[in-house]
């Protein structure tokens, strides 16, 4: 972070005596994103005055991340300032080379390396042992061999796919067979073929994203990218009477006259001795119609208990 923060300061000028507060302050917002002042290695002015009496000052300065090899090694160059007043300050910043990865590892959804890879892992837990788990030690071990079962599996039945800006979601292995298919014979009726794959491959790919989100009973604001749920307001007022309690007494009084209106009251319990009594049943009785009524509304992808069988098990 570098600028002409406009600050004169004995910090980082000592031919100025004074200190100021927003000096301070800048070193604090400066300490919370990681960065340190950077000292230069020849300490000179930065800005040059044109007015007669008027001193050169220190305004422009450097803040590098904290620990690093460049901190104080930065330089100021009056000489190339040319007809501005205030000198350029530089740096080496040594950048490393970066590997980006253009192909990953990924297995379709639905394919059959998918269910491969599903039969395996499940195959591999029932013969895990976990008899011996007594201890931290052991568990994370099993997990360890967990881990490991999970990536042998997935770096087998994974493929290789390219990345690039033309990656498409929809995208099925009948998509690439429809379209080499066409490359290879170039003819009109293995283009319609393949734009009738596609339109396919979409529809299918989609109907399942519709049918995802409306069994895990989101909003249908989430089918579209470019609508967000409404906020609620993050606070409302209570009310007492038709008014809002604004103040600390009225909202006093609110909670005095709702809770202790009645305390001094005397209570005649022998009225509960009118009440008829009838005999005690565990639930009213319904029938079986309004049974498979209240059924018929509960979702099918909705679990009724703690063991995870849904309504239409």
């Amino acid at each position: 972070m570098t600028d002409n923060f406009n600050i004169r300061d004995n910090l980082w000028d000592p031919s100025f005596p004074f200190h100021s507060s927003i000096s301070d302050d800048l070193m604090m917002v400066a300490d919370s994103f990681d960065l340190s002042l950077s000292t230069p290695i020849y300490p000179g002015p930065t800005r040059f005055s044109d007015t007669a009496g008027e001193s050169n000052s220190v305004i422009d300065l450097m803040f590098l991340c904290c620990g690093s090899a460049e901190l104080d090694h930065h330089f100021i160059l009056p000489d190339h300032r040319l007809s501005s007043d205030h000198a350029p300050l530089t740096i080496d910043i040594p950048i490393g080379d970066e590997i980006i990865h253009s192909t990953k590892l990924s297995i379709v959804p639905g394919s059959n390396q998918e269910k491969e890879f599903t039969q395996s892992v499940i195959s591999n837990l029932l013969v895990l042992d976990m008899s011996n788990i007594d201890s931290a030690e052991n568990l994370n071990l099993v997990v360890n061999h967990l881990g490991s079962i999970i990536e042998q599996m997935w770096t087998k039945n994974a493929k290789r796919t390219r990345i690039s800006k033309h990656s498409k979601q929809w995208w099925s292995q009948s998509c690439s067979l429809a379209i080499n298919k066409y490359r290879a014979s170039r003819s009109l009726e293995n283009w319609k073929a393949f734009k009738s794959t596609v339109k396919e491959s979409k529809r299918l790919f989609f109907d399942n994203k519709i049918l995802e989100i409306a069994n895990s009973r989101r909003g249908p604001w989430e089918l579209v990218n470019w609508t967000k749920k409404q906020r609620l307001p993050a606070t409302e007022a209570i009310k007492f009477n038709g008014s809002p309690c604004l103040s600390l007494d009225s909202l006093w009084n609110a909670l005095h006259n709702s809770f202790n209106n009645t305390l001094h009251h005397q209570v005649d319990v022998n009225i509960l001795n009118e009440i008829e009594r009838k005999p005690c049943q565990l639930w009213s009785t319904f029938s079986s119609h309004e049974f498979k009524s209240a059924i018929l509304k509960c979702s099918d992808s909705s679990a009724p208990g703690p063991d995870k069988m849904s309504w239409r098990h």
